[in-house]
């Protein structure tokens, strides 16, 4: 059968039913696929149901007049992520799924206890995307814990849940003594516990990775997001059982992102 005779808008549908990968490799074809796969049809599928809320609810409203296809917009959200909930929030999609990935910053998605306005400042970083971030000042033991509500996330999909830090130029204490991180997914009982240290010196394990961005990251737990369900995941990083001096740990923020297999 010659796919050619099919009207436009039939193989745009098909197309759909791809992934945003797909789609890119069926648009150098032909002249006529490439049509069909560059079709707004075709990208505003890729795009979260709620994209036009979250455009609004951001700074970057601009993006309804600046992005001249669906398919601009979809790369705009993959290149440039937009920050919504009035700076609070990060959202992007990844580029070759689709699948949304969000980032809350410290100050909205952390609470801190024992001394918060005494024991952390919030200091503006030119490398971090959010307007502050959360920087430890000299204790001997802390809790910062959070929630994340998941309904905006993709179906479907397994993510994982990451703490994003570094450390000031004055730090301590995040070498000798390692820190407990805990996660759990709200109505369900099981619960992920571990002690890392976020500064493991040499021969100490080493969890956390460089992101690139002049931050680290540390996988604090995982879960799969089942289709129609908007609950939450809460965690927390805590260190009770020293009596040892610790600073300097700076959290930009918690990411969740669709985990690689």
């Amino acid at each position: 059968m010659d796919i050619s005779v099919l009207p436009e808008e039939c193989l745009s549908k098909i197309i759909s039913l791809t992934s945003p990968k797909d789609a890119c490799r069926l648009s150098v074809v032909s002249p006529f696929f490439k049509c069909a796969a560059d079709s707004d049809t075709v990208w505003e599928s890729f795009l979260p149901s709620d994209y036009e809320g979250m455009i609004s609810n951001s700074a970057s409203s601009s993006l309804f007049s600046t992005c001249s296809s669906k398919k601009d917009l979809y790369f705009h959200f993959a290149n440039k992520p937009i920050l919504v909930n009035s700076a609070n929030t990060i959202f992007a999609l990844e580029k070759e799924s689709g699948k949304v990935c969000c980032m809350v910053g410290a100050k909205a998605g952390i609470s801190v206890t024992w001394g918060s306005k005494s024991y952390w400042t919030w200091p503006s970083l030119p490398e971090s995307r959010f307007p502050e971030v959360a920087e430890l000042k000299p204790v001997c033991w802390f809790e910062v814990r959070g929630k994340i509500e998941t309904k905006l996330l993709s179906p479907e999909t397994t993510y994982a849940a990451y703490l994003v830090f570094k450390f000031a130029d004055s730090r301590n204490g995040f070498d000798t003594r390692p820190v407990e991180l805990c996660f759990y997914v709200i109505g369900m009982e099981e619960e992920e516990r571990s002690k890392v240290f976020l500064d493991a010196q040499a021969g100490a394990p080493n969890l956390s990775q460089d992101r690139g961005d002049g931050w680290r990251e540390i996988e604090i737990g995982g879960f799969f997001k089942k289709h129609g369900e908007n609950g939450g995941v809460v965690y927390s990083l805590f260190d009770f059982d020293g009596f040892s001096s610790k600073h300097g740990l700076i959290i930009e923020g918690i990411e969740l992102r669709p985990k690689s297999v």
